[in-house]
């Protein structure tokens, strides 16, 4: 299993809600993969092998919330993640009114349109935080039958096995971290989806993938700018690309970048200040 540094970051005084989800994205940024707020702070966890303590000292040195932060680290042995998301933090959640996500350990399961059975373990993607509900959002929207799909930063894989559950075809989720992979190839299967194609690697792994009919990105702003033009590459003419990972103020920044390499501003969406992005490859 693998090993974990928990963080723990209490404010003083606690700015509000937003400072949580700025500290998130921040932390997001140099590695951390999940994220736990509360009322005084911050729990957030990442990998043994991407602790970067100066790395976290930059980060928190840009903080633009006038607060004490206090800090506490700690390495935590790999355990069994399912149990710890049952215990502390993930509940099953309704998206759009048509989409229930739950876990298998759940019993109590409101029953929807589409029911989507993922467990967490240590990956990024279970629809409670708002960058995956505005994306689920979009796809509840979208016609995808027969259409294919690339989602880029699986994560869990919820946005794939949702698009193959809407009848998109061929569907591939593409994933850099070893144990994200391993997690969503384990939700696919889980879903009852094994055409999904799960690819382990970085935007240079979608070599060889066909241009899709809608490309999906849920990572962070620096990542999706460094990597928009390849992602354009791999989007059909006419295509809808979905952004998300990062904040409404982050707009203007990933709107050049992409317009830059033929993709067209068509609208975004938004809660507590994260963002969609949509855009269509001209």
């Amino acid at each position: 299993m693998n090993d974990y540094v928990e963080l723990r970051l209490d404010l003083e005084p606690m700015p509000g809600s937003d400072a949580t989800d700025l500290l998130a994205g921040m932390l997001g940024d140099i590695g951390f993969e999940s994220f736990v707020p509360d009322d005084t702070g911050l729990t957030a966890y990442v990998s043994t092998s991407l602790w970067d303590e100066s790395a976290l000292d930059a980060a928190l040195a840009d903080f633009p919330f006038g607060c004490l932060i206090n800090r506490k680290s700690t390495v935590i042995e790999g355990r069994d993640w399912n149990e710890e998301w049952e215990r502390n933090y993930f509940q099953p959640i309704v998206v759009g009114d048509r989409c229930v996500v739950h876990s298998s350990f759940h019993t109590d399961i409101p029953k929807a349109e589409y029911d989507i059975v993922i467990d967490p373990k240590m990956a990024f993607g279970t629809g409670h935080h708002a960058t995956t509900s505005l994306i689920l959002g979009q796809l509840l929207g979208m016609d995808l039958a027969g259409r294919s799909l690339i989602d880029m930063g699986t994560g869990t894989g919820i946005l794939a096995i949702l698009a193959a559950m809407r009848g998109a075809s061929p569907v591939t989720a593409v994933e850099i971290d070893p144990f994200a992979h391993a997690n969503a190839v384990e939700n696919v299967a889980i879903n009852g989806h094994p055409e999904i194609n799960v690819v382990l690697g970085d935007a240079s792994a979608l070599a060889g993938v066909g241009p899709a009919d809608v490309f999906v990105a849920n990572i962070n702003r620096n990542v999706i700018t460094g990597d928009i033009a390849v992602y354009a590459s791999h989007l059909r003419i006419g295509g809808v690309m979905l952004l998300s990972g990062f904040y409404t103020d982050d707009i203007p920044v990933v709107r050049a970048a992409a317009e830059a390499v033929g993709l067209r501003y068509d609208s975004y969406t938004e809660h507590d200040h994260w963002t969609c992005l949509r855009l269509v490859r001209v």
